[in-house]
């Protein structure tokens, strides 16, 4: 009778750990950055349906990077959670630190299961508060923990040398356009330090805008309004005059 083959389980945690790390890194990178009016999302992605920025309920914005499966998954897991509480309770009860909880449960069960893969995901979840100081952005790695994050926050990618990047030119009060032109500054820098371009029609950019006077803050910048933000023309704003926003994120412009 042969010998069952061992792993120690600080090992097989290792192996599993590299593995989501892996595949996290295949995607590409986005990033989200506090600016004066609230929170900006930013991403390359050429897909105008498959999107890495959702609302999640009236003032929190959700991004992920990694595996659109697993992310759309919790994504939706997210939506239905903030629906049912908010309606068995109220809607205030709603928190992007109660739904980063439950993110990371999901995420660290089924990390530390051996039945089932991780997810190779990263998730980032973010709330505008009625100030600044009440803004609150958590990321989320696959093995479930949370870290609480100010000011800008990378994953995806080459995240960490985006996260450099940002770490020594974010500030606050930064404008909508000024933040915007930092996020693609970061984004577009390789591994090696040098620069690409990224069309405007190759970026999605979603924003939590404190200064919307609608109940829900999410909003997409796209089109003529994202272009004359990258030129840096602060008066494409959000906070211009804008219909709903739907589930998929239709622009008026």
């Amino acid at each position: 009778m042969s010998t069952p083959f061992y792993v120690s389980p600080q090992q097989a945690m290792a192996d599993r750990a590299e593995y989501a790390r892996k595949g996290i890194a295949r995607g590409r990178s986005l990033v989200v950055l506090q600016y004066a009016d609230g929170i900006v999302f930013v991403g390359e992605n050429p897909s105008r349906a498959l999107h890495k920025f959702s609302e999640i309920y009236d003032r929190i914005g959700f991004a992920a990077a990694g595996k659109y499966n697993e992310y759309e998954n919790l994504r939706i897991g997210g939506v239905r959670y903030a629906d049912l509480r908010g309606y068995t309770y109220d809607r205030d009860d709603v928190t992007a630190r109660g739904l980063a909880n439950v993110y990371a449960q999901t995420l660290g069960t089924i990390f530390s299961s051996a039945a089932e893969k991780p997810y190779e995901v990263e998730l980032v979840v973010a709330e505008v508060g009625e100030t600044p100081e009440g803004d609150q952005i958590y990321r989320l790695p696959h093995d479930g923990s949370i870290v609480d994050e100010h000011g800008s926050v990378a994953v995806g990618g080459n995240a960490e040398q985006i996260s450099s990047y940002l770490d020594q030119r974010h500030r606050d009060g930064m404008t909508l356009a000024e933040a915007l032109k930092l996020a693609v500054q970061a984004l577009s820098r390789d591994t090696n330090g040098s620069e690409r371009e990224i069309p405007a029609e190759r970026l999605e950019v979603a924003v939590l805008d404190r200064t919307r006077p609608q109940k829900r803050k999410f909003k997409r910048i796209v089109r003529r309004r994202l272009a004359r933000l990258l030129e840096g023309d602060d008066t494409a704003g959000a906070g211009e005059a804008e219909g709903s926003e739907e589930d998929q994120g239709s622009e008026e412009e």
